[in-house]
């Protein structure tokens, strides 16, 4: 497979599966086959082409230590679910050292990872001749043909039923039964992955909803009700990361070989910009709002969470920096884990949540 300065490809030899890997590196001199560990550092800095085969080199070796059928489950974006702890988080003192609290949260959780893993699969089995053209997605184990359609649909299936399976295991602690919540985060997701992709600014708006149903379905779980300004904080949070991820579709459209998703060819740098703005804006109002509400106030004797919005209102313009000045946010759970500010800025504020809720006493 060839590459150019924008595509870089591999191959194998037929009877040796596990050969080295090489190369085509376009140039000004024409393309030439090279091995990874041939490139000097001047060459990495002469030619993008060489950048860009070290880090496919860099993806394939990691993606070996995974089987394919694990990778398609995105097991990195499990770290979206844990807003579905949030609800114990901000609970009354009493609740969060229940175990059967901690079990009932915990249960939910994964019964949302599995239902998340199973939208994912099913996004890359109908998605997977646009994904095999995308810059990035054309990596997965579906789009490059690792994980046959066959077995990705058995495996489908085998998610499904563990994901009721879970939710099944969580009480009942409110007029629902608590299966109802990843029941409709499926059906959301179901019509989102053969219809409402399709739609412009709705594509992203069920994305949105998405995160809204973990939030409600964790607060469901424990027998709580949920702050509306937490679900509205949630929402527009949610959307924003949604436009920004489109931000970073549409910056790398150059580099695909055809469409990559429909509602691509509706947006526009602009009105993305004028959408991911205003949002970062609410995002933070509605957090800010949040810690000072007569409910949240309420709950805990004191509006001391007003003290963790700096924490907040830094993690957003950190993202927005990383969006506009570094070319990223297509993929905000390996974001999380991969910048170092956005890192110490969320520890920074569980630490001083924990602190201000947990460990200063009330009426102080």
């Amino acid at each position: 497979m060839k590459a150019t300065s924008n595509q870089v490809g591999y191959h194998r030899t037929a009877d040796e599966p596990r050969a080295k890997i090489a190369f085509q590196i376009v140039g000004a001199n024409g393309h030439h086959e090279v091995e990874p560990g041939s490139l000097t550092s001047s060459d990495y800095e002469r030619n993008e082409a060489a950048k860009l085969a070290l880090l496919a080199h860099c993806r394939m070796i990691s993606r070996r230590m995974m089987p394919p059928f694990v990778e398609a489950m995105r097991p990195h974006q499990w770290v979206k679910n844990l807003l579905v702890m949030a609800p114990l988080a901000f609970t009354p003192q009493g609740l969060i050292f229940e175990w059967s609290a901690w079990l009932a949260v915990l249960c939910a959780c994964g019964t949302f990872c599995l239902g998340a893993s199973s939208i994912y699969l099913l996004n890359d089995i109908v998605d997977r001749d646009e994904d095999a053209r995308h810059p990035k997605k054309r990596y997965r184990p579906i789009a490059s043909g690792r994980l046959a359609i066959g077995a990705a649909k058995v495996q489908l299936a085998v998610q499904l039923a563990a994901t009721f399976a879970l939710a099944a295991l969580v009480p009942t602690n409110g007029r629902l039964p608590f299966v109802v919540w990843p029941a409709a985060y499926l059906a959301l997701n179901f019509a989102y992955s053969f219809w409402l992709k399709k739609l412009v600014v709705v594509d992203c708006m069920c994305i949105a909803l998405g995160f809204q149903l973990r939030v409600q379905a964790g607060a469901a779980a424990i027998g709580v009700k949920a702050s509306h300004w937490l679900l509205l904080c949630t929402f527009f949070f949610a959307l924003f990361l949604a436009f920004c991820k489109r931000y970073e579709e549409l910056s790398r459209q150059a580099e695909a070989t055809g469409r990559t998703r429909a509602t691509m060819e509706d947006y526009t740098a602009s009105f993305l910009n004028m959408m991911i703005g205003p949002l970062a804006a609410l995002s933070i109002l509605t957090y800010s709002l949040y810690t000072v509400s007569p409910e949240t106030v309420l709950t805990h004797g004191s509006d001391r969470l007003l003290y963790t919005v700096p924490f907040v209102t830094y993690g957003v313009f950190r993202y927005l920096f990383l969006v506009y000045r570094k070319s990223e946010g297509g993929d905000p759970a390996r974001l999380l884990f991969r910048d170092i500010p956005l890192i110490v800025s969320g520890v920074a504020y569980a630490i001083a949540v924990v602190v201000l809720l947990r460990c200063w006493p009330t009426g102080s």
